[in-house]
């Protein structure tokens, strides 16, 4: 195994975390920004109502995005199992 092979490994690994990672927290960033700026115009300072609202959003955003985000986590498991040939050498 060079060097070289290990921070392609690594690189790909971060890529789909990213990629996977971003469906669910980009959503919550936009409702928590929104609620952000509604709490800021109305000065209603109550912590449940910015956590409310983005625990719905990424759980509606896992349920709509859950087999896309099956399908990219399955896709780099399968090119690393059919890849372990290749590294063994």
């Amino acid at each position: 195994m060079t060097p070289e092979l290990i921070v392609t490994l690594g690189k790909h690994a971060l890529e789909v975390t990213l990629i996977m990672m971003s469906v669910l927290l980009l959503p919550a960033l936009a409702v928590g920004l929104l609620v952000s700026i509604l709490q800021a115009a109305t000065q209603i300072n109550e912590m449940t109502l910015s956590f409310i609202p983005k625990l719905l959003v990424t759980a509606v955003a896992l349920v709509f995005g859950g087999s896309f985000l099956l399908r990219i986590l399955t896709d780099y498991t399968i090119r690393l199992f059919e890849s372990i040939p290749a590294l063994a050498h």
